[in-house]
């Protein structure tokens, strides 16, 4: 998503002297700053596309990046939601998570009863595509990210490329006006949500995010959220409004006795969360700085 403008910790000190061969960019850095630059959105996607790529441009050059263990997604918590999306993944397909889903779509719904390494996947926002990475190292093989700034994009493909994941595909594409015309079995969102949250327009805008998906997400299939501004009750507390607001125009009618309420089962339904990052105590209430949370979609 559209970022803001990552400053050095001490501007004054890093303009003190010339830049030396220690203050230049690795790769490494540029995907910490593409990340966190992807996800710690002020602007949703209204910028426009001179002023975006402006911002991205800046925020992928500025040598003083913090570590990336300072960010709310590190490697640590990729592995954990690579990992434990598999481990998900592999239940469904065994059977041993029981599928939800009309029998009108049974087409749908055999697709997933294989290998869960053959589903397709879609990482929305993927920012520089090291989840679509671990999620490589766990088996999966048809991978897509796409997010919508153009150096996001370019440099989540040279870190692929650089790292032997050629298989992976990257895309622009913006998911509040997506123009993907394919449904993903497994579709994963790291951070984008949050993005889209701190936008003024941010309940606008999280409507046409949950729209957006629900044409993504292939009938049967998963879409695991991982959020480090929403608790995991708060993420099922959005899913259960968007279901309730796609009734809400047949309960109306219902209720004004036009004719008799028909309604739809809900779009999405919670699976199952991750349960073993660290918590802590707060006011009373125990939580965690991540929260990674699987819905079904019927």
């Amino acid at each position: 998503m559209a970022g803001i403008r990552l400053q050095p910790e001490d501007p004054d000190a890093s303009q003190a002297r010339p830049p030396t061969s220690s203050d230049l960019i690795s790769d490494d850095d540029r995907s910490v700053a593409a990340d966190s630059w992807s996800i710690k959105s002020d602007y949703g996607s209204t910028l426009d596309d001179e002023q975006r790529h402006a911002d991205a441009s800046e925020a992928l050059s500025v040598a003083n990046f913090r570590a990336a263990s300072d960010y709310r997604f590190g490697a640590d918590v990729m592995e954990v939601v690579a990992s434990w999306t598999k481990s998900l993944c592999g239940e469904f397909s065994q059977g041993h998570l029981s599928n939800h889903v009309d029998d009108s779509n049974c087409e749908s719904v055999g697709q997933l009863e294989k290998e869960p390494f053959n589903w397709s996947v879609l990482d929305i926002g993927t920012g520089n595509g090291l989840l679509l990475q671990e999620l490589a190292k766990q088996g999966f093989s048809d991978l897509t990210g796409t997010d919508y700034s153009e150096g996001a994009i370019d440099l989540a493909r040279s870190l692929a490329h650089r790292d032997g994941f050629t298989n992976i595909k990257f895309l622009v594409d913006d998911i509040l006006e997506t123009k993907l015309d394919r449904k993903f079995q497994l579709l994963v969102d790291k951070g984008t949500l949050d993005a889209i949250g701190l936008h003024p327009d941010g309940p606008v805008k999280r409507i046409m995010y949950w729209d957006s998906v629900s044409s993504l997400v292939a009938p049967g299939g998963l879409l695991v959220i991982t959020s480090c501004n929403s608790t995991k009750d708060e993420l099922v507390q959005e899913v259960d409004a968007f279901n309730q607001r796609r009734n809400s125009p047949s309960q109306e009618l219902g209720a004004s006795g036009d004719q008799e309420v028909n309604r739809d089962p809900p779009l999405f339904r919670y699976v199952d969360h991750v349960r073993s990052y660290p918590t802590f105590m707060f006011g009373g209430s125990v939580g965690s700085r991540v929260a990674t949370v699987a819905f079904q979609r019927n």
